[in-house]
């Protein structure tokens, strides 16, 4: 079953937005509010129209500043709580305390600097990741309260981010990867993302030093190319962390095929805008 939820969200002054809702998760962590973005419902224009999330692709930032409004009054945050990163498709996490609280919020400058995960035990932050293609890793441990996202493009990919945002809970919260819920988000599938031999090479030595086996991941299209399923190799090493291949939610949704929802940068071409990404714990 699809884990995220196509949903209409109401953010006030009569203004909706098209979200994709983790319902699983929100309806049974009390406190969280999880999901994905779509284009549908902001106020930005072609060719970023309406949605975009991001302050780096050149959209006027008074309607970037705008959508994220509205993000966060839709799923019931203050605005001050946004806090996002300038991900540079690293493997490095960040831990969020409060002196990072709407970091990113308003200018690219101001964002937490080089990282692509983010992870926090604390209360009233709204954590944000930018895609257009890339995979959104959404994290939740119910049992120390703590959450998470990565954005993994096939660098963060190869170079670990699942794993490492794992690590990282573990060692400076104490989670356990048996209690740990996982979610592999909205991104372009293997039916669109043809690769050739300079991501080839590293995404085979990845499988290669993890005993994961190629089928399903990398499928020959022609001379020196293939179709990449980035979505699966990212479940597998969520699964060699430890989570539980039942705590682990995968989408079915690709951002390339369906131009309605979401952004692109491959069938764009480049120019486009991003949905986010985002989790956070509301104040009890």
């Amino acid at each position: 079953m699809e884990p995220f939820e196509q949903t209409k969200l109401q953010a006030g002054d009569g203004c909706y937005i098209t979200a994709l809702l983790l319902k699983k998760w929100t309806e049974n962590v009390p406190g969280l509010t999880a999901g994905y973005t779509t284009r549908q419902g902001g106020v930005s224009e072609a060719p970023y129209d309406s949605m975009n999330m991001a302050l780096h692709v050149n959209d006027d930032p008074k309607h970037v500043m705008r959508n994220r409004e509205l993000l966060a009054s839709a799923v019931g945050l203050p605005f001050d709580s946004y806090t996002c990163a300038e991900q540079v498709h690293s493997n490095h996490v960040h831990i969020v305390n409060l002196t990072d609280r709407g970091k990113g919020r308003s200018l690219r400058e101001d964002a937490i600097q080089d990282a692509d995960a983010l992870v926090t035990k604390e209360e009233g932050l709204l954590l944000n990741s930018f895609y257009a293609d890339c995979v959104p890793l959404l994290f939740v441990d119910p049992v120390q309260r703590v959450i998470g996202l990565a954005h993994a493009g096939w660098k963060g990919t190869v170079l670990g981010i699942a794993m490492k945002t794992v690590e990282r809970m573990k060692e400076s919260f104490g989670s356990d990867p048996n209690t740990i819920l996982a979610a592999i988000g909205p991104s372009i599938s293997s039916c669109c993302y043809e690769v050739d031999e300079r991501v080839i090479a590293p995404v085979k030595e990845l499988l290669s030093a993890h005993s994961i086996s190629e089928e399903g991941i990398l499928k020959p299209s022609q001379q020196g190319r293939a179709m990449l399923n980035l979505r699966e190799i990212n479940r597998e090493l969520l699964l060699k962390a430890g989570i539980l291949a039942s705590h682990i939610e995968c989408t079915t949704w690709c951002t390339s095929c369906h131009s309605e929802l979401f952004f692109s940068h491959r069938r764009d071409g480049g120019k486009t805008g991003r949905m986010a990404s985002w989790i956070g714990w509301k104040k009890g």
